[in-house]
């Protein structure tokens, strides 16, 4: 069952690749594998036919030599062709059990002796349409007959063949028809359509729907003759009857758009032929709507007046309501109106509610006085929105000096006064969200709390970030993260009350402010339900995103007398919230205000320390498990802080690599612990490797491997003296670049160790592919590994794993007897731990060097406690043993 099983999946995975158009040459592979999988020594290939099916011209096959694939290349379908060639004649299964003997191979008998080839078993790979794709085969390295399950799978893989092959061709085919009908639909400026024979539309491209003025989905199906102006339907009808549907035919129509107005078009119709019939017709209508209007209007207006960039109208002002009588293109472009919509109306349908009533009542006074005037109007386009329009009127008088019409000629000057606008809004909005920017947020927020005060209310202000964004951004593109942005102040707004305010500043930061509180707690209700509205997931560009927030909480307390400090308050309470596990929410206490302090403090000290390289290095030994003797030394970092004395690593590392000050401290405690062990060699003490622990920032760096080599060179250090430790984590971000990184460290001679083995949730597939020499486990399964029976048998299966897969073992912080004796007897390899030695700095190291000189058997160099305070001046921490 569970063979069955493994089989189920594999299958399964081949049928994704397939559904997810891979490349066929992957999936082929793919296939390969799984049968070998099964199929114990045998070798899997694929070969597919050429065009002619004449030949088997390519082969696909992970096991079999490349000299082979390339010598059978091209083999002829014929009757005595090899298992493959036979195969695809028969159209069934050829066993061929015995290739040394078998009259099929004859002329290669040679070519597969050579290569190791005893038997093959070939089967036809036959599409859905019948028609020979190719052949599956296995070979094997001896002769044999295969069993039922044997064939059973040749079949099963042949039929996963045929899948991958036909998704293969039918993706060609897809794309060469979309190409054939991008070019005639799509990129067609003019309006490209087809019909069946009785004119039905079958289909439309865009410009046909712009043309018609009616959506695509109600111009199919319907009749061509529907669009045409009654008086011309018998005309058009039998064109269609009386022409040889063989040939192409051109004619002009006029059709009625879907706004009630005509549209003149020329067509050109083309005959659609299939297997030498005439199934319908394609369409390219071209509208000379336009210019049939233009040559008709020539004959009353001068060029000069259309070709005017603004608009200009005539009204007649010898008729009741002063009728618009012409319009030019500028007007129609500006407002949005047809010609045909405007004519016969008098202006006022531009007017709205933000038009100034002033404004108006001055032109009404020059049209009746009929004399000249020029305003500045808010008008409106046909879809509602506004425009500002420049309106210069002035009468046209006739020989007896009566005014017979008005010309107006508008000026659009809505850039203008949109640019004005938008400097306003963009000094006090961000101009992603539309929401306040700070400079708005902070005058509101002096606002809001001198009201609060004075009426005795509560106020919080609220700081939320967003969790998780930054991937966003990187693996998707600031476009979908942008919407993301978006699509959160939506949300957070709508959870608000008239009266807050809602602001960004800047990255995924939103800030809240809250005025009207009855209570404190009110803040902390709403707050949880922000979380939850944001925790929502979020649908842009066809991807399903997840985010949550951290939120900081500030409320207004009595005596604040900078109420700009609330947002900082909020601020180091939201950084809180992410240190307590992100999706969550902090209020601000003084507690908060004196850790940050702190943190501050310490940063600053450490960066001190950094420019001075005030610090020290020591060594913990790593003993042999079965003879004691030290193979090599973990460099530990150690801080003598001027004030406070030593800081436990666990204080000053996690800051250090918040704030990317490991940077420059990873690389000083390489180059120390390179020249320590120089200088021991150099002193006699002899030759040790001594372990570094790397940050994940400095693995990272593009520089990395660069800087390492210039180390070993300016210390003098040979490479294999050197080992690197690093943490599961480190491997779990952009594991294939982790991997290079890998092989050209063990290409330099730098060996490599898995720290904390067991508390990362790296896959294990990828270790067997690490080029790695040991790895370490973890002090958490290493302490109770005696008395808990689950971590027992962890330690035990990482160690047997490890060993499977050639690679040594280290236990650390190793604190007691039972502890050495358990890991002994399960076959760990190197201790290390208080029981055997802390910490030491070098010169302490010198001493427990001289002291290890003298003769002492292997029994009683592991029962040794060297927990001796003169060998280490400086206080040890558990847990420690990282940078």
């Amino acid at each position: 069952m569970a063979r069955t099983q493994r089989h189920l999946r594999a299958q399964q995975r081949v049928q994704t690749l397939i559904a997810r158009d891979q490349p066929l040459e992957e999936i082929l592979k793919a296939i390969c594998r799984i049968v070998e999988a099964q199929v114990p020594g045998g070798i899997a290939s694929i070969m597919l036919c050429d065009g002619a099916q004449l030949r088997l011209e390519r082969i696909h096959s992970v096991g079999l030599p490349q000299a082979y694939c390339d010598a059978i290349e091209g083999v002829a379908i014929g009757p005595g062709n090899g298992a493959c060639g036979s195969a695809a004649y028969l159209r069934d299964f050829v066993v061929c059990a015995d290739i040394a003997h078998d009259s099929r191979w004859e002329g290669v008998h040679d070519l597969a002796a050579r290569h190791g080839l005893g038997a093959c078993w070939s089967y036809p790979v036959i599409g859905s349409n019948d028609l020979l794709l190719g052949t599956f085969a296995i070979y094997y390295r001896q002769p044999g007959e295969p069993s039922r399950s044997d064939r059973r799978r040749v079949i099963e893989a042949a039929e996963l063949v045929s899948l991958a092959v036909e998704r293969e061709r039918n993706r060609q085919a897809l794309r060469e028809n979309e190409q054939r009908y991008r070019s005639l639909f799509t990129y067609h400026p003019d309006a490209v359509f087809s019909l069946d024979l009785e004119g039905h539309f079958t289909s439309a491209n865009a410009a046909c729907s712009n043309v018609t003025g009616y959506p695509l989905e109600q111009l199919l199906g319907s009749h061509f003759s529907s669009l045409v102006q009654p008086s011309d339907r018998a005309r058009f009808e039998s064109l269609y009857r009386d022409v040889d549907r063989g040939e192409a035919f051109r004619y002009s129509v006029t059709i009625q758009h879907r706004e009630s107005r005509s549209v003149y078009l020329d067509v050109t119709n083309l005959p659609i032929v299939v297997n030498e019939r005439v199934i319908g017709f394609y369409g390219i209508a071209k509208d000379m709507t336009e210019r049939h209007r233009r040559e008709t209007e020539l004959r009353i207006l001068q060029r000069s007046v259309e070709a005017s960039t603004n608009g200009i109208v005539i009204a007649d002002a010898r008729q009741p309501d002063n009728p618009i009588v012409y319009v030019n293109e500028a007007f129609e472009r500006i407002t949005g109106y047809g010609r045909d919509e405007v004519l016969g109306r008098n202006g006022r349908f531009l007017q709205g509610r933000e038009t100034d009533a002033k404004a108006m009542a001055q032109l009404r006074h020059a049209i009746a006085e009929r004399r000249e005037i020029n305003v500045t109007l808010c008008n409106y386009r046909k879809d509602g929105t506004p425009f500002w329009n420049d309106l210069h009127l002035a009468p046209v008088r006739d020989a007896e000096g009566g005014v017979t019409h008005f010309v107006g000629v508008q000026h659009d000057i809505s850039e203008r006064k949109s640019y004005e606008a938008k400097l306003s809004f963009h000094a006090s909005h961000d101009a992603l969200t539309g929401l306040a920017n700070r400079s708005l947020f902070e005058n509101r927020l002096l606002h809001d709390v001198s009201q609060a005060q004075r009426h005795g209310r509560h106020l919080a202000v609220l700081f939320v970030d967003l969790d998780d964004f930054k991937p966003i951004n990187d693996s998707l593109g600031h476009e979908v993260g942008d919407q993301v942005l978006i699509q959160v102040a939506q949300r957070l707004a709508e959870e608000l009350d008239t009266g807050d305010t809602l602001a960004r500043f800047g990255g995924d930061e939103f800030v809240i402010l809250l005025p009207g509180l009855d209570r404190e707690e009110d803040a902390i209700r709403l707050t949880e339900r922000l979380l939850s509205r944001v925790g929502r997931p979020y649908r842009v560009d066809g991807h399903e995103l997840y985010i949550g927030a951290s939120v900081g909480i500030a409320c207004l307390k009595e005596g604040s007398d900078n109420p700009v400090e609330l947002i900082q308050q909020a601020d180091m309470a939201m950084y809180r919230a992410k240190q307590k596990g992100r999706n969550a929410w902090e209020c601000f206490t003084s507690d908060i205000n004196d850790e940050v302090s702190m943190r501050m403090a310490l940063r600053n000290d450490l960066q001190e320390a950094i420019e001075a390289q005030n610090f020290e290095l020591h060594y913990q030994p790593l003993l042999g498990a079965r003879g004691g003797e030290i193979v090599g030394f973990e460099a530990l970092v150690r801080w003598n802080h001027p004030i406070k004395g030593y800081l436990s690593p666990g204080l000053f590392i996690p800051l250090a690599e918040e704030t990317g000050q490991i940077g420059p401290i990873s690389e000083w405690v390489l180059r120390q612990a390179c020249r320590d062990m120089c200088r021991l060699a150099a002193e006699g003490y002899g030759r040790y490797r001594v372990s570094v622990n790397l940050s994940p920032l400095q693995f990272r760096r593009t520089n990395f491997l660069s800087n390492l080599q210039q180390a070993l060179r300016e210390t003098g250090l040979p490479p294999d003296c050197l080992e690197l430790e690093l943490t599961e984590g480190i491997l779990m971000i952009d594991t294939v670049a982790a991997v290079e990184t890998l092989h050209h460290l063990r290409d330099m001679g730098v060996e490599v160790s898995i720290d904390d083995f067991g508390t990362g949730f790296s896959s294990l597939s990828y270790l067997k592919q690490l080029p790695i020499g040991k790895i370490k486990i973890d002090r958490s399964f290493v302490r109770d590994v005696t008395v808990n029976r689950h971590d027992g048998a962890i330690v035990q299966g990482i160690i047997s794993m490890a060993h499977h897969l050639g690679l040594g073992v280290v236990a650390e912080g190793i604190e007691e007897a039972a502890q050495r004796d358990f890991l002994t007897a399960h076959g760990c390899d190197v201790f290390q731990g208080f029981f055997f030695a802390r910490p030491m700095p070098l010169e302490a190291l010198r001493v427990y060097l001289k002291e290890r000189t003298i003769e002492v058997g292997p029994a009683q160099v592991l029962q040794r406690n060297a927990d001796n305070e003169t060998l280490a001046s400086v206080p040890s921490w558990p847990g420690d043993d990282h940078q």
